[in-house]
């Protein structure tokens, strides 16, 4: 049924951008318009935890760090860093040449302001963690900074290149205060204009520190969360590039000579959060039986078009201390023993929510359906992502919790397993300190934890996630769905707008030809 719902679905699509007109808009000189799937929640990026909101305070921030296509950590405000001998303590060199969108200066005084405001938990910022290994920032001259640690770490400075590490202007903290999300001044290439909810408008900056850039006059990025009319802005030329691209449209786009699709391999997880500390998601054979109820492959065909792989350990393979675990296999009969054995024969009725959009309702349809099959009747609860942020995190404890079943995704931006593992699944990390709405806790999971964050040493490192990704695959805190290759769709006439693997878009190179 899902699978004829889909191949109606991309027909109707199909039809309604064939009969667009072909002649593109006339645009302003050298401005690019993105087409997003989700509304924009804020652009303070110390206090985001969606990409979509991340990927966009990129326009206006920088950080000390940053990643390129592959990954790689490459410096950005930050020229070089010593660390010594036992990796706890880190003296960063800082460039010299640049300046804040306001004119204040960018200088070592400026990163210890962000860094202490980030790393203060009476701040109640979202991103506090991605410091938490940081004893004291200490200033040793206007252009070097001294991080000492608590303990060895290894990863320090993929911490640092994290988007939600980003250096505001010290002048707009004061000024703004905890309106500062509406107001982003930092260092990067571009300068805000206004947002609406659906709308945000950034200018170039004209005297941004890397000569010769931005190539662009300005970035406009729209919140379309129906695939159709996303698709739709492509087509008609008023936007250049969209993501994601319905991946049932591919074909269409792929036949106009005027756009372009671009693959990028990612190391997003789809997954379903299952709520540990709730009935029935409490019973370890309720929650192995999800994982046999759903057919992965299927999962990624009907929903992505084929465009992944299925999930085969807790992190994606692109990620640092990767370790493969093997795939859930498809097991009707095994989900209906385990289920009848942890005391529900007849299945269980629940409710599962979303961020909702076409295609997080369109995978939630697929796991509906696929539970049904073995007596779970689950109930989708689609929220606008206002909401469902509130709603996800805001629970002061895991009793207040209302949570039984999320869809979703996590984008690891460190590329390191910590990152990808801690902010899930530390008993540390309930809301609203951090991100485990599976209210999973393991004393031994928590303890290998500590161990990957608390040494330098890589084979130790690796012991321990080895470890952590062999008890969670076994322990099931998710349904493990898949890793998804990103799918965009561009207009030809742009070039150099680029898509990490995380999701996240740099427009530094970006013009229309």
């Amino acid at each position: 049924m899902v699978s004829s719902l889909i191949n109606r679905r991309s027909l109707q699509i199909a039809a309604l951008t064939v009969g667009l007109g072909l002649a593109a808009p006339a645009l302003a000189a050298g401005q690019i318009t993105v087409g997003v799937g989700d509304n924009i929640l804020g652009l303070d990026p110390t206090d985001l935890n969606d990409s979509v909101s991340l990927s966009a305070s990129r326009l206006f921030f920088q950080g000390l760090y940053g990643f390129d296509r592959d990954l790689k950590l490459v410096p950005v405000l930050a020229e070089r860093t010593d660390v010594n001998a036992d990796s706890t303590q880190y003296t960063v060199h800082l460039r010299k040449d640049v300046k804040f969108h306001d004119g204040t200066p960018f200088n070592a005084e400026a990163v210890k302001i962000n860094y202490d405001r980030l790393r203060d938990p009476a701040n109640h910022l979202k991103r506090q963690s991605l410091l938490e290994a940081i004893d004291k920032v200490e200033v040793v001259d206007d252009f070097t900074i001294r991080l000492v640690l608590k303990a060895p770490s290894g990863v320090l400075l993929n911490y640092l290149a994290h988007t939600g590490a980003s250096i505001l202007s010290p002048k707009a903290i004061a000024q703004y205060g905890k309106e500062v999300s509406r107001h982003p001044v930092g260092t990067g290439p571009f300068v805000f204009t206004s947002w609406a909810t659906d709308n945000l408008k950034a200018a170039r900056n004209p005297d941004y520190w890397r000569k010769g850039l931005p190539r662009a006059d300005g970035v406009i990025i729209r919140s379309v969360g129906e695939s159709g009319a996303r698709l739709a802005l492509l087509r008609s030329g008023e936007a250049q590039f969209i993501f994601p691209l319905p991946q049932e449209t591919v074909q269409v786009v792929e036949k106009d000579s005027r756009l372009a699709i671009d693959k990028t391999p990612s190391i997003v997880t789809q997954y379903v959060a299952l709520n540990t500390q709730k009935k029935p998601f409490d019973d370890v054979r309720v929650r192995q039986a999800l994982n046999y109820a759903i057919d992965k492959n299927a999962f990624i065909k009907v929903v992505y078009n084929g465009f992944g792989i299925p999930q085969d350990a807790p992190v994606a393979p692109g990620i640092a201390f990767y370790s493969k675990q093997g795939v859930w296999p498809y097991d009707p009969a095994k989900a209906k023993q385990l289920l009848a054995e942890a005391g529900y024969p007849d299945g269980f009725e629940t409710e599962i929510w979303n961020f909702s959009n076409t295609l997080n309702n369109r995978a939630s349809q697929f796991l509906l359906q696929q539970l049904a099959a073995v007596g779970v009747k689950v109930k989708l609860n689609p929220l606008e992502a206002g909401v469902a942020t509130t709603r996800l995190w805001g629970a002061k404890t895991p009793e207040e919790a209302e949570v039984r079943m999320f869809f979703g995704s996590w984008a690891p931006s460190t590329g390191d397993a910590d990152w990808a593992l801690r902010p899930l699944l530390s008993s540390r990390s309930f809301p609203p300190a951090l991100y485990n709405i599976s209210y999973f806790k393991d004393a031994e999971v928590d303890a290998e934890l500590q161990k990957g964050l608390g040494t330098a040493d890589a084979g130790q490192r690796k012991a321990a996630y080895d470890k952590i990704q062999k008890l969670v695959w076994e322990k099931t805190p998710w349904i493990f769905l898949s890793v998804n290759t990103l799918v965009a769709g561009r207009d030809k006439r742009l070039t150099g707008l680029t898509q990490l693997p995380d999701t996240s878009l740099t427009y530094e190179d970006a013009e229309l030809q």
